[in-house]
């Protein structure tokens, strides 16, 4: 189900987006993931180097919106993320949010 593609930048950089399951373990969610890079290979560096072992980039199947680009454009870290609908199509109204929210651990309670 890691449907995801990518498009070039006229200044020579990347933004590639990918579908996959939810790293915060929600039952069944789907995140997707955009990240502005220099290559494809250094973007998936990227979500790999955050504990996404099992990332690959197979195809060009579903591309950055123009939307999506321009968020990852404006974001400072480059590396942003949403819940994916549940039928591909894109239709959520939900904000862009950075990866440390998604990869934020809870404190523990005493």
């Amino acid at each position: 189900m890691a449907a995801g593609g990518f498009c070039k930048l006229p200044n020579g950089s990347v933004v590639v987006a990918l579908n996959l399951p939810s790293p915060a373990g929600s039952a069944g969610g789907c995140v997707r993931f955009l990240v502005l890079a220099q290559n494809r290979a250094r973007a998936l560096t990227r979500l790999r180097n955050l504990g996404l072992r099992a990332v690959y980039l197979r195809g060009n199947a579903a591309p950055p919106t123009p939307d999506e680009v321009t968020a990852v454009l404006h974001h400072p870290d480059g590396l942003i993320w949403r819940t994916a609908p549940d039928n591909g199509v894109e239709l959520s109204q939900e904000l862009w949010h950075p990866i440390k929210a998604l990869l934020r651990r809870p404190t523990p309670q005493l």
